[in-house]
């Protein structure tokens, strides 16, 4: 097969999870995990309240204008999916959830502990009648232990998991740790949930049988703070804080360089090449700029050949020497110049740069998702991964609050439009 019958073939082939019924209990703590399902072909149907998730008046919003069915933040994580509303506080609203759930392969659920048995709604009310069913709960400390009533939010998680005490600024005496953007450790938890609905998957091909997942938010980000955790369990070491690099126990060379025009490059390691093969040219490319200094002394080549990780002051003065020389290059030049000797160097590169990157065109990461509400489609991320056989994609944008109500519960679940009306004028859908 050529290369183009292969990628036609693809465009019509179906997704990894197609036929997946998955009803998600939408909350900024599940829709990651859901999303990651959806884009690969499962069918997920996003259970809102009748006021729609809180996620839907997180900003910023499309042309500014702040409506619930415009908010970016639930676009991103939501695409792929299809969205009913549905209340669980009235006994009405249980029956119907209880039917979404029939006709489920996983449930992805981010109530509290305790929440859903509650209301009779928990994956023991289900568990008997259908065997086969995943339950995936994703809660900021889990279900058991002293901690699983607590609360959080991204950054309390961030902090108290770990990751957040390894990120910051080492340019400024005591300096605080930062939070990473983006809501991580819903990233975190959500990823550590779709990872083990695939495994649980994978083991019902051979059982039969389905499982409950008790996904902690917490523990997903104590198992995501790198080196830090194995510093201080085998060698009681402190990692410190540094600026645009890993943490470490004692001060490394600077990873980041202002150049020549103005803009930032990221060189792992400080410029220090980790492939001996990369050392010669380099050395070739800074003596052409007249910049090489003394690095050609055998003592600078055993630094590259035999201990690249030297902490010494020979390999600070080497890392101190690649910096002068790359500030004083255009950083495209640097960029370009470093990756053709196979070494990890990049611009630093605002978000919105990345739109004309070639090699992100070329594989076609950013996709233009229809918007047929506004009149116009609009550019999103694409996977971060190619199927060749069977390739994920961005089936549809994010539901409008309530968008397939009638469609799942009359159409699917054969409530006639009379049933349905007195339930959304009581606010149970």
């Amino acid at each position: 097969m050529t290369a183009q019958t292969h990628d036609q073939a693809a465009q019509t082939a179906p997704a990894p999870l197609t036929g997946l019924r998955v009803i998600e209990l939408a909350d900024a703590r599940t829709q990651f995990c859901a999303k990651l399902l959806a884009d690969m072909g499962a069918d997920v149907i996003a259970v809102e309240p009748p006021g729609g998730s809180a996620a839907r008046r997180i900003g910023p919003f499309v042309d500014d204008l702040p409506d619930i069915n415009r908010s970016l933040h639930f676009w991103y994580y939501n695409t792929s999916k299809r969205g009913v509303t549905l209340s669980l506080a009235h006994a009405e609203g249980r029956a119907l959830f209880a039917r979404l759930v029939a006709g489920a392969d996983v449930v992805i659920d981010g109530a509290a502990p305790g929440a859903l048995d509650a209301l009779g709604s928990g994956f023991d009310a289900f568990a008997a009648a259908q065997p086969a069913l995943i339950w995936a709960a994703i809660t900021p400390f889990g279900q058991t232990g002293p901690y699983r009533d607590f609360t959080m939010t991204d950054l309390t998680s961030m902090a108290f998991g770990g990751p957040m005490a390894s990120c910051g600024y080492d340019d400024l005496p005591g300096a605080p740790p930062i939070r990473p953007e983006a809501s991580h450790s819903f990233h975190m938890g959500g990823e550590y949930a779709a990872m083990g609905v695939l495994i649980a998957l994978l083991e019902r091909l051979t059982s039969g049988l389905g499982q409950y997942l008790d996904v902690s938010i917490h523990e997903a980000c104590a198992a995501t703070t790198e080196g830090a955790f194995p510093n201080w369990e085998y060698f009681r070491r402190l990692v410190i804080r540094q600026t645009g690099r890993h943490a470490a126990p004692s001060t490394t060379s600077r990873w980041q360089f202002h150049c020549a025009d103005g803009r930032d490059i990221n060189m792992i390691g400080g410029g220090i090449p980790r492939n001996p093969r990369s050392w010669p040219p380099l050395l070739d490319w800074m003596e052409r700029e007249g910049l090489v200094d003394d690095l050609r002394e055998p003592r600078y080549t055993a630094i590259v050949t035999q201990n690249p990780y030297n902490r010494g002051a020979d390999a600070a003065h080497l890392a101190a020497t690649i910096g002068r020389f790359v500030e004083a290059l255009p950083a495209e030049e640097v960029y370009r110049g470093g990756q053709a000797l196979h070494m990890p160097w990049a611009p630093v590169r605002s978000p919105d740069e990345n739109l004309d990157d070639p090699h992100w065109r070329d594989r076609g990461f950013f996709v233009e998702v229809a918007h047929p509400e506004l009149g116009r489609s609009v550019t999103y991320p694409g996977l971060p991964y190619l199927f060749l056989v069977s390739p994920g994609r961005i089936s549809r944008r994010a539901p409008l609050l309530g968008e397939h109500t009638y469609e799942v519960y009359v159409r699917e679940l054969g409530l006639t439009p009379d049933e349905l009306r007195p339930l959304f004028e009581q606010g149970v859908v």
